[in-house]
């Protein structure tokens, strides 16, 4: 795993390395929220919700292992480490840390990757509340979460960093 953005890369790829590539670069964004900044700034709330920088790579570690641990590789939440509910990943505690949670974060990620490989595009995974569903489908939301989730941690981001140096 390189820490370099690839989609660039693949503009004339396979479907599955443009998926990877696209997934690869939102993993990059979300564990960039958290590059530079103090255990205080990480874990500063600017909205009423949960929603931190550290919250916010915790639950993309969260969703990793929901996607791939669980749905595709049939574990259970518990024998993946994570809650039932999808609102507990936000939790944070006194062990979270800023090095603990990005290096859970890519841990998880490292592992989803390899469990995806064993797969094809069109494979099903079965383990799934909401029924059978693609692979394809998994890379798909997985970059739509996770993008969704980076805009968020820019914005908290660039608040947090503004109000500390202005």
């Amino acid at each position: 795993m390189t820490d370099d953005h690839r989609s660039e890369a693949t503009l004339t790829g396979t479907e599955r390395e443009q998926l990877e590539a696209f997934l690869h670069d939102n993993r990059l964004e979300i564990a960039a929220l958290l590059d530079g900044v103090t255990e205080e700034q990480a874990r500063r709330r600017l909205v009423p919700s949960l929603t931190t920088l550290l919250a916010l790579v915790k639950h993309a570690t969260f969703v990793e292992k929901a996607w791939f641990h669980c749905s595709l590789a049939g574990r259970t939440r518990t024998e993946a480490g994570i809650p039932e509910d999808a609102q507990e990943s936000f939790v944070t505690d006194d062990s979270d840390t800023v090095e603990s949670v990005l290096a859970g974060y890519r841990r998880a990620w490292a592992e989803a990757d390899a469990i995806a490989a064993a797969y094809d595009l069109d494979d099903l995974a079965v383990h799934n509340r909401r029924g059978p569903l693609t692979l394809r489908w998994i890379y798909v939301h997985m970059v739509e979460e996770l993008a969704r989730h980076a805009g968020h941690g820019d914005i908290l981001r660039e608040q947090i960093l503004a109000a500390d140096t202005g």
